[in-house]
């Protein structure tokens, strides 16, 4: 049996609870005004008094394994920079903010100095407005110059949604000082039409690091009396660029900061973060230039009542017959369900689009048997939806129309939703920074505010529930990303060719690898030298040479067979996952199954149905071996690294009743296998290190997966890259080495350089691994040490001693390294 650990390209592919939650905090700062409750008593509801609440009933207060209190804190006011426009100010007051908080003056007054700076405070602190105010400052100062275009700012959002939704913020703070402002949205959605008003006359442009890298940049001319006014680039929930994503995003800014030289311009970069660790580092990293830090949050805060929940275990057999946990889906939608009915205004954050709408489908049938006007109240929120249905249910979620929302990710970027009482979490979403972005997503009116972590039937949540001080007592994570990768700045150093020829001046820019990289690039045809510098060579757009997001494919449309009605799309990699033959889908709260999915023309068809089940994809995962470029030996094992094939295959689904996830069948599929060829690292070892290590055949498996989670959680310290974007394989006899064999291998098309920079720093990094295993104070294994929270197998089987024992014997035979350690993390 293969134990796999998928990277996030592939792990979105194989299956609905793949979604990394990122979490966003841009209010327009109105945390300073009161709120008027959904239910309109006109006083907040206590966060305690609903916890109480939910808890009474037949054995619910057993549910609730650990409550944490985080007490309120006052905020602390400052005055604006003088340099802030009086009229600016003027329309701060107008909207109800008589005075900025500490850190809101203090990033404006780094702005105005021209110092790119970083604000990397909490959820509801008011971010939003310390940019803001030195933004529309200059745009007011430039709308004063001859051509009315004296100044222009670019605000880079990583969704679409954000986007939206912050334009309607400034729209509305920016009300008073008229026609001086004009904000547009610029992305896939803008109509042809709007475009060219947009480059001509818009000041403030809103758009995401994807239309910048194929829309905008490349064609520059178009751009070029924007580009050179532009004052301020603004990049909004900069913490969500890390790994390769990151990588990719910080070489589009690299090539944005050439462009705008050569038009004359020096913007300054106004970057707003999830509280992180060090956020200057990684916000430099991003943008190639020394950053400014402001990460003292002076807002007021509420208190919140933070509590987790474990659903109880039922009479139903699970597999094997072991017993089985009520599902966190079910048990959110109950609570969903009770505090809609207390009138308390909650979103609930499901870990994948199929999860969120059942949890709305659940939550509207029960509050249907309450109150039918009240069902009407709950919806859900999620990618895949129409543009305009997202903009329908985020007008219905400001207003207040709607009292619950079970939300993926979609929602969960930025989209000011002030005045929630409660927040749901359906599941650990696999880090703490964003565990805490989401809580704080309740109580940003500066009210109490509750959040419930509704423990998943899965080793890592059932951990957690159980071990608070894993949540409470430890820091949040780094962002980490490495623009300097080659893998990810070759295609970005043709896009910059086609866009103006690179000159020697302009390598620099790019990063200390550019040099090295420019006569491999013209070897391979694709970049041509003359005395002037290098030019693209081909026909085709050089910008089209990659994806940063990494996706790849056309969208599958959803379509409904009997009218040909457009629901909606899913992407082509989660589509084996998602809309095979026989899948329950649901589209706002309506049930579909899937009759066909077309993989030709990118379509499958549905039809509207009723059935009492879920449904879930099954898959197998192995890895083969295409050449191995280097090996040593490591004591009687091998330490490799080469060319593999990684191969996905979505075999069968599972049929779950809706409420108490009981399986009701499997049925077969016969879905193409999706490979993946790309470079790994990896070793073997023999029947003599297993008998050293008193490695017995019962414990192999549990020791070599163990080893393989902690090997991947620890290779972002020596590789510079997030633990997303690497995958794994432990299996005890590969049939290529013939030997129990851990792979870790790089989640992109062809590598990323992280398996080879692990080659090279393998002691060390192997060495960390097992210090870091045998140091954990737990018994059996925690999220500390061996439990991922994207394991493909549900954290079993493990096995602490073992891989400790395992990794003991193996770095016996390590030779030497004589590269440098890394700098302590």
């Amino acid at each position: 049996m293969a134990f796999n650990h998928l990277p996030a390209a592939m792990h979105d592919a194989l299956g609905p609870l793949s979604a990394t939650p990122v979490t966003h905090s841009v209010p327009m700062a109105r945390n300073h005004r009161p709120r008027t409750p959904a239910d309109g008593t006109g006083e907040r509801p206590d966060p305690g008094t609903v916890l109480d609440r939910l808890s009474t009933g037949a054995g619910r207060a057993a549910r609730i394994t650990h409550t944490e209190h985080l007490p309120p804190r006052e905020g602390r006011h400052a005055v604006w920079p003088h340099l802030i426009r009086p009229e600016v100010i003027n329309a701060i007051q107008d909207a109800g903010i008589e005075h900025p908080w500490a850190h809101q003056a203090a990033a404006a007054g780094h702005a105005l100095d021209g110092e790119s700076v970083v604000i990397a405070t909490g959820t509801a602190s008011g971010k939003s407005l310390a940019y803001l105010a030195p933004v529309l400052s200059a745009l007011l100062d430039g709308s004063e110059a001859p051509n009315g275009r004296g100044a222009t700012t670019l605000y880079l959002a990583p969704t679409k949604a954000l986007a939206a939704d912050q334009r309607r913020s400034v729209k509305a703070l920016a009300a008073p000082l008229g026609h001086a402002i004009r904000p547009a949205v610029y992305d896939g959605d803008t109509p042809v039409e709007e475009r060219e008003w947009v480059r001509q006359y818009a000041n403030y442009v809103l758009t995401n690091p994807d239309m910048l890298h194929l829309g905008i940049l490349p064609s520059h001319p178009r751009w070029a009396s924007f580009l050179r006014a532009l004052r301020y680039v603004v990049i909004d929930e900069c913490h969500t660029y890390r790994g390769v994503f990151g990588s990719h995003v910080a070489q589009v800014l690299r090539r944005l900061r050439r462009l705008c030289a050569r038009y004359g311009s020096d913007p300054v970069f106004l970057l707003a973060s999830a509280t992180s660790a060090d956020p200057a580092v990684a916000a430099g990293r991003l943008t190639g230039l020394p950053v400014v830090e402001v990460a003292d949050d002076a807002s007021p805060r509420g208190e919140l009542v933070f509590a987790l929940w474990e659903p109880p275990l039922t009479e139903l057999p699970g597999e094997k017959g072991a017993p089985v946990r009520r599902t966190a889906i079910a048990e959110t939608a109950d609570l969903l369900t009770d505090l809609a009915v207390q009138g308390v205004r909650t979103v609930a954050f499901v870990r994948s689009r199929r999860g969120a709408e059942l949890v709305s489908v659940i939550a509207q049938e029960r509050l249907y048997e309450v109150d039918r006007t009240l069902a009407r109240r709950v919806a859900a929120y999620r990618g895949g939806y129409l543009p305009e249905e997202r903009r329908a249910l985020e007008q219905a979620l400001h207003s207040g129309e709607l009292l619950g929302l079970a939300a993926t990710t979609a929602l969960e970027l930025g989209i000011d939703v002030s005045g929630l009482d409660a927040v749901l979490i359906a599941g650990y979403p696999g880090t703490r920074a964003s565990l805490w972005q989401q809580a704080g997503r309740a109580g940003r009116s500066g009210q109490g505010a509750l959040a419930v972590l509704i423990a998943r039937d899965d080793p890592l949540d059932t951990y957690l529930v159980h071990h608070p001080e894993a949540l409470f007592q430890q820091p949040v994570e780094s962002t980490v990303l490495d623009p300097d990768n080659p893998y990810v700045l070759a295609p970005h150093l043709c896009a910059a060719a086609a866009e103006l020829p690179l000159t020697e001046a302009d390598l620099k820019l790019f990063g200390p690898a550019s040099p090295e990289l420019m006569p491999q690039l013209e070897r391979a045809g694709l970049l041509r030298r003359r005395s002037t510098g290098w030019y693209w060579t081909r026909r085709e757009r050089a910008a089209d040479l990659t994806d940063i997001r990494g996706g790849g494919g056309r969208p599958v449309q959803i379509v409904e067979a009997a009218t040909g009605r457009l629901l909606g799309t899913v992407d082509e990699a989660a589509a084996h996952t998602a809309v095979h033959d026989g899948a329950v889908h649901l589209h706002q709260g309506r049930t579909y199954l899937v009759k066909h999915l077309d993989l030709e023309d990118s379509a499958a068809l549905v039809e509207e149905a009723s059935p009492p089940y879920s449904t879930v994809a099954r898959d197998t995962t192995s890895i083969s071996v295409l050449t191995t470029d280097t090996e040593i030996p490591w004591g009687s094992g091998r330490l490799c690294y080469g060319s593999v094939e990684v191969t996905n295959q979505v075999v069968s689904f599972l049929r779950r009743r809706l409420i108490t996830g009981e399986v009701l069948g499997e049925t077969k599929l016969d879905l193409p296998p999706r490979t993946l060829r790309t470079r790994a690292v990896w070793w073997t070892v023999t029947e003599d290190q297993l008998d050293a290590a008193r490695i017995n055949p019962e414990i192999l498996g549990g020791a070599l997966h163990a080893a393989e989670h902690a090997s991947i959680g620890m290779l972002p310290l020596f590789a510079t890259c997030d633990r997303w974007d690497i995958g794994g394989v432990s299996i005890p006899l590969h049939p290529d080495t013939l030997l129990p064999t851990v792979f870790v291998y790089d989640g992109n098309p062809g590598g990323a350089g992280f398996a080879e920079r692990a080659f090279h720093t393998a002691a060390r990094w192997l060495t960390a691994t097992r210090e870091a295993i045998a140091s954990c104070e737990c018994e059996a294994g925690c999220p500390s040490c061996i439990q991922s929270p994207k394991c493909g197998n549900g954290n079993d089987p493990l096995h602490k001693r073992g891989a400790v024992r395992l990794l003991t014997e193996l770095l016996r035979g390590a030779p030497h390294e004589a590269e440098p350690a890394p700098p302590a993390p």
